[in-house]
């Protein structure tokens, strides 16, 4: 499977689950602030992917990477470290930079998600399974 060929079934999953416009799902639509997607929302779309690549997400799996690549605290009164910022950014390089501003919280996570970052966990996952041209 292409690239290309990836992008067209996960914006197919978002169009489904959401019901927005093939054309407002772009690589970097947030998926909560420009498709209005809510946290039953990313269950389904996640749902979906699965289904349509024939996969396993793991659940939490962004922020899990990120707090295993953190040494020291991950996050105070609910709100991440600088360190715990840096390694989320590494994480998610789809993501602006911008979105990883002092002050945000482990809630608010999924709030700097981009369809790009779904995208890339499929490619991630397919290329594992050996799927990927």
């Amino acid at each position: 499977m292409r690239q290309a060929e990836v992008f067209e079934k996960v914006r197919s999953c978002f169009v489904d689950a959401l019901g927005v416009e093939p054309e407002e799902v772009h690589l970097k639509a947030k998926v909560i602030d420009d498709l209005g997607a809510e946290s039953l929302d990313l269950l389904d779309i996640v749902y979906r992917l699965e289904r349509a690549f024939d996969i396993k997400i793991p659940r939490g799996n962004i922020e899990n990477q990120a707090r295993q690549a953190t040494e020291g605290e991950y996050e105070q009164d609910g709100v991440l470290t600088e360190l715990a910022l840096a390694k989320l950014q590494a994480v998610m390089p789809e993501v602006d930079p911008a979105c990883f501003q002092p002050g945000l919280t482990v809630k608010d996570i999924p709030r700097v998600f981009v369809v790009e970052s779904f995208q890339n966990l499929v490619l991630r996952l397919l290329a594992e399974k050996g799927n990927l041209d």
